[in-house]
């Protein structure tokens, strides 16, 4: 099975460089961006069954996932 990788710098390719600026001009945009990381990335070890969970925990990190890709892109859009 091929999982998805959803990293940031990929769904928002546009943004980068805006991204790479507000990591470091922003704290609060920097938390959210290190915390999508860290759920990206046990989202991927859940589905790859790298670390096996439960169906609604992992409903649960995904839910938490597009929550935080949203409010990224809302950071990102904003002037």
């Amino acid at each position: 099975m091929t999982y998805m990788l959803h990293e940031l710098g990929e769904d928002f390719p546009q943004f980068k460089e805006r991204m790479q600026l507000l990591r470091v001009a922003d704290p609060h945009f920097s938390e959210l961006y290190n915390e999508y990381h860290e759920v990206n990335q046990a989202v991927l070890r859940a589905e790859s069954e790298e670390e096996p969970t439960s169906d609604d925990h992992l409903n649960a990190l995904r839910h938490r996932r597009v929550q935080l890709k949203d409010e990224i892109y809302a950071l990102l859009t904003s002037d």
